[in-house]
């Protein structure tokens, strides 16, 4: 139910609008390295397209703020190869330079795929205050051609040095998403700890193995078919639930209960900007009405450290920032009729879908095709989506559209409501209060020494299609522990093989755990 009807005479000239979005894909084939695509060239043929998109002629010097998202390569310390590029030390002045935009401010993001929209809500903001007059944001990641000229040893040169004088503003890695305990006990890899989230979630539902990895296949079958028909998806190849359940040369096990297009791929040559401005800049400089998208609602939180979260098959984040959003924008979760929630990993679909109270049977929800077939372009995946609702509300003006941009595991969420309809009595919306409500909350404490306790979640990670590791999260009426197992226990083929018989779910039953010095130890499960 729509709560109010837009009068445009309420408008005010301040009310923050998107005005351009653009995206942009390179397939190269990996054949010469001049034709090679680099993250900073996919970004600059975004921004281009961007600026087009506008239909303004002089936009680009209204623009005064340029950010971008932080590069995968930015993110993690010891990516191999990463060092064999160069690297462009000033991203967001490059792009200002070879676009023709002299910006005060040149920004680049801190880790994490809710930049892109937690950035759209952080610049709404100074637009309204008119801290900013029109913000550039892009971000772009060259993994494929990246993958390929590490494959062949070809050298590529992505290097560039600003001048001295060109400052930016580095927002760093920002809050840490994992602590020293949990990756001490195997947490930190993404494909090793959302599992641990799914099958939690898996066990809340009730759900055999069976039932839930038909589920996977189902909700990812959707995603590719979408991925089929939008021209900037990576891979563009329609899964059958079929393929998508079972176990192949094509679809090997990565993780329990992951196959590999159970995951986000990252193997993509993609680039995204986006343009905001205000309604009076807007008009302006004359950019017709009929690309003007206005941010109805919004959120965003950060959750607890895994360890110490109350329920891994939930994200309190998401909750109350999705509730936030639709509170804002004044809508309920049933009126918005596009959106796009982040797909790194199934729970993660399904967690935000019950979050905003969405069946995802009956429900589309995305846009691009998800990152497992769209392509999970680091931490700018989300701008793509944001760019593919603006096309699609510019379509549909009467309609509201929902983005959820998800951060680290499930711990940083940035919810986005968007429509053409415009917004009446535009003001900002303050997450500070969610965010004391979660940091109120009252963490899992956190079990030591040697100890028997009750498997609550659980993977297994697969080399050369064999399980060669576990990873399990046990608790008692006192508190939660991480495990592992260890490559050096006699008991580790045995452990192995039990979590991996399909007809013994491991959710429930008891493990023993030993503790002997700086990580946690698992010896035995039982029957």
């Amino acid at each position: 139910m729509i709560l109010h009807e837009a009068d445009e005479n309420t408008i005010s000239p301040d009310t923050p609008i998107l005005v351009g979005a653009a995206q942009h894909i390179d397939r190269w084939d990996g054949h010469s390295s001049a034709c090679a695509p680099s993250p900073q060239s996919l970004m600059c043929a975004a921004t281009r397209a961007t600026l087009h998109d506008c239909g303004a002629a002089e936009i680009a010097a209204h623009i005064d703020v340029v950010a971008v998202i932080r590069l995968f390569a930015d993110s993690l310390s010891g990516i191999p190869g990463a060092e064999k590029f160069g690297k462009c030390d000033n991203l967001p002045r490059y792009v200002a330079r070879e676009n023709g935009i002299m910006p005060k401010r040149a920004i680049y993001s801190v880790v994490g795929g809710q930049s892109p929209q937690a950035l759209v809500n952080e610049f709404a903001e100074e637009i309204y205050a008119g801290v900013a007059s029109a913000v550039l944001l892009t971000g772009a990641e060259a993994i494929a051609a990246a993958k390929m000229a590490l494959r062949q040893d070809m050298v590529l040169d992505w290097s560039d040095v600003s001048d001295d004088d060109e400052d930016m503003e580095d927002r760093g890695f920002g809050s840490y998403f994992v602590n020293g305990y949990e990756i001490a006990n195997g947490i930190g890899v993404p494909v090793q700890t959302y599992p641990l989230f799914e099958h939690a979630l898996r066990a809340r539902l009730g759900q055999t193995r069976a039932e839930h990895a038909a589920d996977m296949a189902e909700l990812w079958h959707r995603f590719s078919k979408t991925a089929t028909a939008n021209p900037y998806a990576g891979f563009r190849q329609e899964r059958s639930a079929e393929f998508l359940s079972a176990p192949s040369a094509e679809n090997y096990p990565v993780s329990d209960p992951y196959l590999k297009w159970h995951v986000a791929q990252d193997a993509v040559n993609q680039g995204a900007a986006l343009i905001l401005t205000s309604v009076r800049k807007a008009a302006e400089l004359g950019i017709p009405q009929g690309k003007w998208i206005y941010l109805h609602g919004y959120g965003a939180a950060n959750e607890k450290m895994i360890s110490e979260r109350t329920d891994l098959s939930r994200s309190i984040a998401a909750e109350k920032s999705l509730g936030l959003a639709f509170e804002s924008a004044r809508i309920m979760a049933g009126d918005a009729t596009h959106m796009d929630l982040y797909s790194c990993f199934p729970c993660a679909v399904f967690i935000a879908a019950e979050a905003a109270g969405i069946n995802w049977r009956t429900r589309q929800l995305t846009l691009t095709g998800g990152l497992p077939f769209f392509g999970g372009a680091g931490n700018n995946y989300s701008m793509h989506a944001i760019a593919e609702m603006v096309m699609k509300l510019r379509a549909c003006p009467n309609d509201y559209g929902l983005i959820v941009a998800n951060g680290g595991f499930l711990s940083k969420q940035a919810v986005g409501i968007y429509s053409a309809r415009p917004k009446p009595d535009w003001q900002p919306v303050s997450s500070s209060g969610i965010q004391a409500e979660i940091d109120a909350m009252q963490p899992v404490a956190k079990l030591e020494g040697n100890i028997t306790a009750d498997i609550e979640s659980y993977t297994l990670s697969y080399k050369r299609g064999r399980p060669d590791r576990a990873i399990i999260s046990a608790v008692t009426e006192n508190g939660r522990i991480l495990a592992h197992t260890s490559s050096s226990d006699a008991n580790i083929a045995a452990i192995l093989a039990k979590l991996a018989k399909p007809a013994h779910d491991p959710i429930g039953r008891k493990v023993t755990i030993e503790s002997p010095e700086n990580s946690n130890i698992i010896t035995a499960i039982a029957q």
